[in-house]
């Protein structure tokens, strides 16, 4: 029997890789000769560099990076297996966690510390580069990363402009050509699951920059420099990403990203599954385990579970989801291919002893579906 395990993390407690050891060592109790194949995954969020440096093989790198107010920051990224593609988690060097809350302020927040991995990366020869942007501190349209990066984002004297979103507002001018010439070669995919445009009402100020720290006023503004770098990004660029979908993600990165790289945003879970090689571990399995912290009616919208399940589908490869938690929702699922569910929780049990025994009960959770995978092949004996 061969049997593909490909859970995303469990937040706050172990990696994937973690648990999709606990959920070997659970099911080798029972079935010690089973062939078991370990895919750690995740949705493009938080845990995804982690994640694909487990599955393909890779290293993660630590470097010293401008934080989002302008210090100095330990950040680390990963290059995978084939040691050409960097993954890059901009919350990393650009998150708002890395902003103590009396000064969040996206006017002043940066991104340069993002564009600084992109460059770390390119002196360690990789040209492919998959970057998650969920968790900014930033709204600056990805200005960061480009004069991180060598291009010149000029105002009206020709001078520099300064970091954070107040910085969009003095654009008058972006040049290229003293852009790092390696980016010309790069391919690089942004996991991107929101579809906010630039500006507007659901757009990246409005949506997202008041829980950065901006007050009602800064948010109109915000919003009027962002389609002001719009504008200046199409006249210069001849790139038009304002109502672009994504474009508004992570403080207008997605736009930036789109402008200044080329990028190609893509769902989180598509690019890790293709990063992964999963479709091809996936042949001749009998059995698929995913699984993630919770399981809830957001399960059927890009996360890993049903990410994987509908892979495992396109070939007829039942599924299960182990979870911490399974919530009201979650049994819409069902309807994407999880063909079965499981909580760890082996009665009332508190949170924290949950994650702290999470290994210990992912194992004894994969026993007992294990041992009930053993019950139907006797009964279809």
């Amino acid at each position: 029997m061969k049997i593909v395990i490909a859970p995303d993390s469990f937040k706050g407690s172990l990696t994937a890789l973690q648990v999709s050891e606990a959920i070997e060592q659970g099911f080798k109790r029972i079935f010690p000769d089973a062939q078991m194949e370990k895919v750690p995954m995740a949705d493009g969020g938080e845990g995804t560099v982690q994640s694909l440096v487990d599955a393909t093989g890779g290293q993660l790198l630590t470097e010293t990076v401008t934080d989002p107010l302008g210090g100095k920051i330990d950040a680390t990224y990963g290059i995978l297996g084939d040691g050409v593609t960097a993954v890059i988690e901009m919350a990393a060097a650009s998150g708002l966690p890395l902003v103590p809350l009396g000064k969040r302020n996206p006017m002043l927040t940066t991104t340069y510390g993002t564009g600084e991995l992109i460059k770390a990366a390119l002196e360690r020869s990789c040209r492919k580069f998959i970057i998650g942007i969920g968790g900014s501190a930033t709204t600056d349209g990805g200005a960061g990363v480009a004069q991180a990066l060598g291009a010149k984002l000029l105002d009206a004297d020709g001078k520099d402009i300064p970091f954070g979103g107040i910085g969009l507002s003095k654009l008058a001018k972006i040049d290229m050509s003293t852009m790092d010439k390696r980016i010309a070669e790069t391919e690089t995919v942004v996991a991107c699951d929101v579809d906010n445009p630039l500006t507007g009402p659901r757009g990246a100020a409005y949506v997202y920059s008041p829980q950065k720290g901006a007050t009602p006023e800064q948010v109109e503004l915000l919003d009027k420099y962002l389609g002001h770098f719009a504008d200046i990004v199409k006249r210069d660029l001849s790139k038009d990403v304002k109502e672009t979908s994504g474009a508004g993600a992570a403080g207008g990165l997605g736009a930036g990203l789109m402008a200044f790289l080329n990028a190609e945003l893509k769902l989180g879970i598509d690019i890790v599954i293709e990063a992964s090689n999963l479709r091809k571990r996936m042949q001749g399995a009998d059995l698929v385990i995913t699984g993630e912290g919770q399981l809830d009616e957001q399960t059927a919208y890009g996360k890993t579970p049903t990410g994987v399940s509908k892979i495992a589908k396109q070939t007829g490869i039942p599924v299960l989801a182990i979870a911490g938690g399974i919530a009201p929702g979650a049994e819409t699922s069902y309807q994407e291919g999880i063909d079965a569910m499981m909580s760890i929780a082996p009665g009332p049990i508190s949170l924290q002893e949950a994650i702290e025994r999470a290994a210990e009960l992912i194992a004894e959770t994969a026993e007992r579906a294990a041992r009930i995978i053993k019950i139907g092949f006797n009964l279809v004996k």
